[in-house]
């Protein structure tokens, strides 16, 4: 296991914990698996040590994440504004989950950053901003659970976390990795794992949990997707995918029913990328990019440069202010401008 804090910083951390006596984690917006089971599990974690913990992510998560234990605690701030503002008001310590910047936050921005008092980041995405007091970011590490892993045995306490806390971790290191087929190459990430197995979790159940529950609504709807919708370019080992919100009623989804379905194209023989594009269910003319690639084809460039989003080398996302065909379009500008990468 590695060693990510100072001395120092240990201090700082111990400190900040300490002291608190009402903590709000926030994730970011949209937020995955990795972002639940952190932010779950660092909740259960504060609250054994006799913490008032609230978890906060800016909008609605995937249903198939509301088995992690605590699920039913966190608050959606789009949903509950009126019942949250007060909550973040009065907290004493944020810890800012799976995030680099606050800007990713969205509507939530305003008023975890409008309270002073000290904030801890822990995440694993490239150049972190300096919102934080604290700052435990090691982008090399394939998600911020594990990052926490790390964090946990340096304070001496992974040992001794709790079944619901190992389950979160392992659920948000699986997520985030497409259950360890990427991303997940260090050996360190299994050293990570054999902890969370001997705290005595279900991995083939977790797996089942967030892979092989999905409705009858999903299984028509991929086919629909890749029979239908799927667009190739063979030139460019490219394809995308695009879902309206016209779509998503015909086949009568839930949220999260699209999860992985970006993952699938990269399936085909010497396929590099895939887009996929949906309409956002909670934001009128907003289309949401998935992009996930294989080798080293750099999704977070191409978000960067085209989508307004980042992440990582393989998993990025981004998001655009405009309509499906306008958002296709774009896609296929951003293709050829690297182009020199997929052909």
């Amino acid at each position: 296991m590695e060693k990510i804090l100072t001395e120092e910083e240990q201090r700082l951390f111990s400190d900040l914990i300490d002291n608190a006596k009402k903590v709000v984690i926030c994730a970011h917006v949209s937020p995955d698996g990795d972002a639940i089971g952190s932010t779950l599990a660092l909740k259960h974690w504060l609250t054994r040590k006799g913490k008032q913990v609230t978890v906060v992510v800016p909008n609605i998560f995937p249903d198939f994440l509301h088995w992690m234990p605590g699920a039913e605690e966190v608050k959606v701030y789009l949903k509950h504004e009126e019942e949250v503002n007060p909550i973040v008001a009065e907290a004493d310590l944020f810890i800012i989950a799976d995030l680099n910047d606050s800007a990713r936050m969205q509507e939530l921005e305003a008023s975890v950053v409008a309270n002073p008092a000290p904030k801890i980041m822990i995440d694993h995405h490239l150049n972190p901003t300096d919102f934080c007091q604290l700052v435990v970011s090691r982008h090399d590490m394939c998600a911020t659970a594990e990052v926490i892993c790390h964090l946990l045995h340096q304070l001496g306490e992974l040992d001794s976390i709790t079944i619901e806390e190992a389950t979160c971790l392992y659920a948000a290191m699986m997520c985030d990795t497409g259950a360890f087929t990427y991303n997940s190459n260090r050996a360190v990430v299994y050293e990570c794992i054999s902890y969370l197995l001997n705290r005595g979790i279900d991995k083939d159940k977790i797996y089942r949990n967030v892979y092989w529950t999905c409705s009858l609504a999903r299984m028509r709807l991929t086919g629909y997707l890749l029979y239908v919708k799927m667009e190739t370019i063979p030139e460019m080992h490219t394809s995308i995918i695009t879902l309206t919100n016209k779509e998503r009623k015909l086949f009568g989804i839930k949220n999260g029913d699209t999860e992985g379905i970006v993952n699938m194209p990269l399936q085909m023989s010497g396929m590099s990328l895939s887009v996929f594009l949906s309409e956002d269910t909670e934001r009128a003319g907003i289309i949401k990019v998935s992009l996930r690639s294989v080798d080293d084809f750099p999704c977070n460039a191409l978000s960067a440069q085209f989508f307004n989003g980042g992440g990582h080398l393989n998993a990025s996302g981004g998001r655009l202010s405009c309509s499906m065909d306008e958002a296709v379009q774009k896609v296929h500008e951003a293709i050829k401008s690297f182009a020199h990468l997929l052909k």
